[in-house]
């Protein structure tokens, strides 16, 4: 995709930019859990296990700044984890 420099120079584009980046950064931790969550609700014990320890780590990799915008995702998503 090719940007216009004229457009990349405009006033409030970096703001733009920096906006579009936190929101796919939020949306992208809350699928993620998503992803894990739904791995554990499998019936099969060797799945659980694996997306426990899947939750678990991608939780813990949540930078604190984004945890409140992740948790409004998950509430989107209709999950029940939630970041603290």
């Amino acid at each position: 995709m090719k940007v216009n420099p004229t457009a990349a120079s405009a006033p409030g584009w970096d703001r733009v930019s920096q906006r579009l980046k936190h929101w796919q950064s939020v949306r992208t931790w809350a699928w993620l859990i998503r992803e894990a969550e739904e791995l554990w609700s499998e019936d099969a014990r060797f799945l659980q296990r694996l997306g426990a320890a899947e939750l678990l780590q991608v939780v813990q990799e949540v930078p604190p700044r984004l945890r409140r915008r992740v948790n409004l995702w998950l509430e989107h998503f209709h999950v029940l984890t939630r970041l603290q």
